[in-house]
Order: C-alpha cells, then sequence, then structure tokens
C-alpha cells in the first residue's frame, strides 16, 4: 500500500506539470513558487529542531559541567598560589624532597630524622608529581587535589545508582558530587599537601563497594564488588595505616546487623582471596620497612601515631566528648541546615533495617561509627570526622527538595562569606590586644588585605545574599550557588589570605637563607616548610651556639643564652617579620 500510494502520487505530479505546461507554464510557476515556499517553511523547522536538540543537550549535560566546575573553584582555583601550611603540609613535603634527594622511596625522613607519621603511599605520588611539575606549592598538593576529585567522582558514580534502587538518578548524583565539592572540609583538605584526601578516596570506595556486595544477590558480582573492597583498603593501608581497614570493616558490620545480615558479612571477612589481594598492595612495603627500620618502625607507626594517637593527646590535639558536635557544622559548611533538615531520620529504625538493596543503614553505621569512634579518641581534629561524611552529602542530596525556603539554611553561608569579609577588620580591631608577640606580629601585617581582597570578599557577600533574597527561585538551586561562592572565598581568599600571614615569611626566610647560602639550624620553632624552600635540611638545636644562624621566633628572642638575650649588642638580625627571626649568634 504505502508503495502504491507512492507511485499514485509521482502521476499525480507529473499531469499537473503537464497542465501547467499546456497553459503557458503559468502552473509550473505555480508548481515552483509552492516548491520553493514549502522548502523554507522545512528548512526554518528543522533549524528550530537542531536548536532545541542542542538547547536539550546542554540542558542534560548542565549538571555535570556545574560540578565539574565546582570542582575547578573549590580545589584547583589557586592551588599553588599559597605557601605550604606547617606543620602538616610542610612536613609530608619536607619528607618528599628528602625522598628525591636521597634516592630512598622505601623509608622517610623529615629534617634528617626517621618519619614514622604516615606510610608511603602519598609519598610515592607527591614525589611524582614534584618530577614531573618541579618542586612547587601546586606539585606537591596535586595529589591531594586528584584525588579529591576522584572522590567526588565515586560519590556522583554511586549516588546516581544506587540510592533509588528502582531507577537511576542522575540529578542525585550529580547534587551529591555538588555538595561534596563545595564543602568547606573538603575544600580544605582537597588543597592540602596531605594523605587524608587520598585516605577518603578509597574509604569511600571501599564503602560503596560493601553497599554493593550487600545489595547484589548474584554470587559472582557479590565476589568481585568483595574483592574489590580488599583492593581499596589494602590501598588505604599503605595511605595512612589501619584506619583504613577500621572503619569499612566496623562501619559494614553495624549496617549488616541492623539489616540483620551478618552472615553476609562473615562471609565476606572470611574471603580468602579478598584478603590475599590486600596483603599483596599493602604487605611488601610493611615488611620492607620493618626490615629497614625493626622494632623503632613498629613502636614509631603503630604504637605511637596509631595506638597512643587513640589513648592520648598528641601533639596538644585534644578536646571533650562533644569536641565534634560543632566541628562538624563546621566541616559541613555551608551545608548545616540541610544536616540538621535529614538528622530526624537517624530515629527511623525501620527505615534504617528496610529492604536489602536500601543502603540507609550502611550510610548512617559508615557516618555515626566514625563520630562516636573519634569522639572517644584522645586525639581530636576536625578532619578526622571527613572518613565518615561521605554519606552525608548523599542523604543532604536526596533531601535536597525537601528544604524549607525561609533563612535557616541561608545562614550558615552567610556567616562564612560574612566572616571572611570581615577578617581584616576583626584582626585590626583585636590584634593590638594578644600578648604572645609571635601571634601577635603574625596577624598584624593587614597589607595582605589589598583592594582586590576587599572588593572580591564584598562581592561574594553581596551574591551570597542576592540569593538568600531571591525568593522566585526554588531553595536547593539558589543554596548550590551559594555554597559555590563559599567554596570561591575559602579557595580564592581566605586561605591565600591565612597562608600569607602565617607562611608567608617563612618562605621569605628559606629564600633568603638559599640564597645567602647560610647553614641555618632552627630552636624552638617547627616550621618544615622552611626546609622544603632552602632545599636543605634544617636540624634543630637544643642550644644555640656561637655563629650559628638560628631560625626561630620573635616570642622566644628573650630566652636567648646570656650574654646574646635579646636582639642586642651580639646578636644579628638577619630577618625578621610576621614573628619569624633569622638571626645570627655572636662568635
Amino acid at each position: 500500500m504505502r508503495s502504491r500510494s507512492g507511485l499514485d502520487r509521482n502521476a499525480r505530479t507529473r499531469a499537473g506539470r503537464a497542465r501547467g505546461a499546456a497553459h503557458g507554464g503559468g502552473g509550473a510557476a505555480a508548481v515552483g513558487t509552492g516548491a520553493a515556499g514549502t522548502g523554507s517553511a522545512g528548512t526554518v523547522a528543522d533549524g528550530w529542531r537542531r536548536r532545541l536538540r542542542a538547547r536539550a543537550a546542554i540542558a542534560a549535560r548542565a549538571p555535570a559541567l556545574l560540578v565539574m566546575l565546582a570542582v575547578l573553584v573549590a580545589l584547583f582555583f589557586r592551588l599553588g598560589a599559597v605557601p605550604l601550611f606547617d606543620v602538616d603540609e610542610g612536613a609530608f613535603s619536607e619528607a618528599t624532597r628528602e625522598m628525591l634527594a636521597r634516592g630512598d622511596y622505601v623509608s622517610t625522613w623529615l629534617n634528617g630524622q626517621p618519619r614514622f607519621d604516615k606510610p608511603i603511599l602519598i609519598y610515592w605520588l607527591q614525589a611524582l608529581s614534584v618530577t614531573l611539575f618541579g618542586t612547587s606549592e601546586f606539585a606537591f598538593r596535586l595529589p591531594s587535589a586528584l584525588a579529591a576529585a576522584a572522590w567526588i567522582a565515586a560519590i556522583a558514580v554511586f549516588t546516581r545508582d544506587w540510592t533509588t534502587h528502582d531507577r537511576v538518578d542522575r540529578a542525585g548524583g550529580h547534587a551529591a558530587a555538588f555538595i561534596a565539592a563545595t564543602t568547606a572540609g573538603v575544600t580544605v583538605i582537597g588543597r592540602g599537601a596531605i594523605a587524608d584526601a587520598l585516605l577518603n578516596l578509597f574509604l569511600a570506595l571501599a564503602m560503596f563497594d560493601i553497599m554493593r556486595y550487600a545489595a547484589e544477590a548474584q554470587a559472582p558480582l557479590q565476589r568481585r564488588y568483595c574483592r574489590r573492597a580488599y583492593l581499596w583498603i589494602g590501598l588505604g593501608l599503605l595511605t595512612k595505616g589501619p584506619v583504613a581497614l577500621l572503619v569499612p570493616a566496623a562501619a559494614g558490620f553495624l549496617g549488616f546487623a541492623l539489616q540483620r545480615r551478618l552472615p553476609a558479612w562473615w562471609r565476606a571477612v572470611r574471603d580468602p582471596a579478598g584478603w590475599l589481594i590486600l596483603l599483596a598492595v599493602a604487605a611488601p612495603w610493611y615488611l620492607l620497612e620493618y626490615a629497614r627500620r625493626g622494632d623503632d618502625f613498629l613502636a614509631g607507626f603503630f604504637m605511637r601515631h596509631n595506638v597512643e594517637r587513640f589513648l592520648a593527646p598528641l601533639q596538644g590535639h585534644g578536646g571533650g566528648a562533644l569536641y565534634y558536635v560543632p566541628a562538624l557544622l563546621l566541616v559541613l559548611l555551608p551545608y548545616s541546615g540541610p544536616f540538621l533538615k535529614v538528622l530526624p531520620n537517624l530515629l527511623d529504625l525501620r527505615r534504617l533495617r528496610g529492604a536489602t538493596g536500601s543502603p540507609d543503614a550502611f550510610l548512617w553505621s559508615w557516618f555515626l561509627f566514625v563520630f562516636v569512634f573519634f569522639s572517644f579518641a584522645g586525639t581530636k581534629l576536625p578532619h578526622y570526622l571527613l572518613y565518615g561524611v561521605t554519606p552525608l552529602f548523599i542523604l543532604m542530596a536526596r533531601a535536597r527538595h525537601t528544604l524549607c525556603a525561609g533563612w535557616l539554611v541561608f545562614v550558615p553561608p552567610l556567616v562564612l562569606l560574612a566572616a571572611v569579609a570581615a577578617l581584616p577588620w576583626l584582626l585590626d580591631r583585636f590584634v593590638a590586644g594578644i600578648r604572645n608577640a609571635y601571634v601577635r606580629e603574625a596577624l598584624g601585617r593587614t597589607e595582605v588585605f589589598g583592594a582586590a581582597w576587599h572588593a572580591g570578599a564584598g562581592l561574594l557577600l553581596g551574591a551570597g545574599l542576592g540569593l538568600a533574597l531571591w525568593r522566585r527561585a526554588p531553595p536547593w538551586p539558589r543554596l548550590a550557588a551559594t555554597g559555590l561562592l563559599c567554596a570561591g572565598a575559602l579557595g580564592g581568599l581566605l586561605l591565600p589570605a591565612v597562608g600569607a600571614l602565617q607562611q608567608g615569611p617563612v618562605k621569605e626566610a628559606a629564600l633568603l637563607a638559599r640564597r645567602a647560602g647560610w647553614d641555618v639550624h632552627s630552636w624552638r620553632i617547627n616550621v618544615p616548610s622552611f626546609s622544603v624552600y632552602r632545599a636543605a635540611v634544617t636540624p634543630a638545636t637544643q642550644q644555640p651556639r656561637p655563629g650559628q644562624v638560628i631560625l626561630t621566633r620573635s616570642d622566644a628572642l628573650e630566652a636567648l643564652p646570656p650574654p646574646a638575650a635579646g636582639p642586642g649588642p651580639g646578636v644579628r638580625i638577619l630577618y625578621r617579620k610576621g614573628g619569624i627571626v633569622l638571626l645570627r649568634m655572636p662568635d
């Protein structure tokens, strides 16, 4: 029928053309005009269709592009513009520099002394980055920024595929990734030349595969997810040690227990192939390091930096039982409001014990174990909470459309933006009353806040206020945009300013000493970044000796040994700025 209709239409067309020719061509002209009109209309319609398809393609890609923008702003914008922060960034970077200088890729050293703080993986990655890009703040921080970006990507994929059970939630995955990228804790830790961003990546990958294992009914896929989780745990053991095994094992146990499925957990724990994978990844370095360092390695790494860190505060990092309550609200900025919105779900035990495929029991178990465990630990630091906030990003993303339209959810980001904008005024107002000379001099250099800094802070605060007051748009897009502003304020304004105040003089003093060729000893100060910038080990001295060049703090000058007490006759001040002092002792 279709072919015959086509033949009939062709016959009618030929007949019409013949009639037009018989009448002097007028009909042909009319037919030609009609054909041209039809062709023109078809071209316009095709153009509109192409535009609509292009707009639909852009709209489909927009969430992913916004996540990419958030990652660039939060993690990579001005990544190398801030001096290394002491003590942590300076210690990791100096240990990596000494690794390359020594050619020793098994053991780590800090200012010529054995360093047992962390395992080896982050140092290998930093050494690779420095080899490729040269010795710079950017190169030392790049592995962490890339690890944080991968962490965010893993959150997006898991949330997209696994939180709705019956359909793919692509928008939810993008929302969770956006929240993670623009959260203050992730922004700060992802820009740090330390091991925590890499550890969080492996913890997230391990927990995601444990949840996939729990939801999977087919044995081959179960084995794949289980053994892949062992791989991530092994890499975590190479990154920061036993915590990489403790968190997934304990959180997984609690999740399976809530679902009354402990035999499945026990089956995974007893998988011999999984343990072989873990040992093949992690054991070689531990055995090599023990063969080199012996009991010093066991005492320094396992006992001091793991067991003692849990039992007692190390390096003054203590706190009460409620330490992590305000710390959590700070780490989650600017999304403290959405967190308080989803927190009541924790009390819904029926939902936590839900269907086998539900991840809720595992998400809350993950967060709660980290929060409670580290609340009991003797050593407390805010970034320890990051080991358990990944599930909160997912839970908040799922609840993003239930946010109220009032001011509550916008208070935390506006407070953050206002605090950044008010920082110069606060320092100018209160720094004069600080008694400690070092702190007073370090915070008193308000010249680091230039006109561009003030303009940027004011612009971001004004934009945040505008988004909060713009009631016509739904709350979630406005809050997300405000989160992006906060990430820009942290990475582009606050961290560079704090770095200039605290670390700028350390870098200047180190570069001066490097140019002058001075052999420097440190006294009553712990700033390993000085050795990074000087490109040489800076040994500590218990007592300054005649003729030595000494790096110290301004609040230590009064303790100089007689007859050189104070910067009087006999002591030559080579550099003094922001509380950092380089001096030469008298001969």
